[in-house]
């Protein structure tokens, strides 16, 4: 007996570096009925990743040609490479009563905002700048210039937290995957998302 017919779409966005692939990542192994989308990208696979597994690799020119169709419920150019999230995939698999999960930036959560779709948005913070940035450093092998244009853009996204309906801080990743889990619990038990289901069971009550 399902509880709606259509899924629900979660943003999660972040600075660069607090996380917000890992736990996406964590979250959908756990939660049933709920996958990541799967953006497409302009920039060339790295070693070990799929085209349709990782991303769906295109090219500059391919991409540049599903923004003049407005194909993408949300883009960006992230430091020189496209990437985009499919209106028509992410309708698809909500249609079909898919949850989803967007990992996407603050530029394409306004983008999803103007389209007007329905959606959750999720914004994880890093315990402090400092720590981002020992993140940051830890994992990357960008250049200094490179490393000061991601933290100066992690300064300019961060004060966005107050325009998502929910914040949490990446401190530890076991907890903070606990708390995401316990809002997307909360929103698929929203009374009107549940409205099917507990019509359905009050049936039982009636004489």
């Amino acid at each position: 007996m399902s509880s709606r017919t259509r899924g629900l779409l979660f943003i999660v966005s972040a600075p660069s570096g607090a996380g917000k692939t890992t736990l996406a990542e964590h979250l959908v192994q756990i939660l049933p009925n709920l996958r990541m989308s799967r953006s497409y990208t302009s920039r060339a696979a790295r070693p070990g990743e799929r085209d349709g597994v990782d991303y769906h690799f295109v090219t500059r020119e391919q991409f540049q040609a599903m923004i003049a169709a407005d194909e993408f419920l949300e883009w960006a150019d992230v430091f020189g490479n496209f990437y985009g999230t499919s209106a028509a995939d992410t309708e698809r698999l909500v249609a079909g009563g898919q949850d989803v999960v967007l990992t996407i930036d603050v530029q394409g959560a306004r983008q999803v905002k103007h389209h007007g779709v329905d959606h959750t948005s999720i914004f994880v913070l890093p315990p402090s700048f400092e720590v981002l940035e020992r993140r940051l450093r830890g994992r990357s092998k960008d250049s200094e210039e490179q490393m000061q244009r991601r933290l100066s853009a992690a300064r300019a996204e961060a004060a966005s937290y107050v325009d998502y309906d929910y914040v949490v801080v990446n401190d530890q990743l076991e907890p903070t995957v606990v708390r995401l889990q316990e809002i997307i619990a909360a929103e698929r038990s929203r009374t009107h998302r549940m409205r099917g289901i507990a019509e359905e069971i009050i049936k039982t009550f009636r004489p």
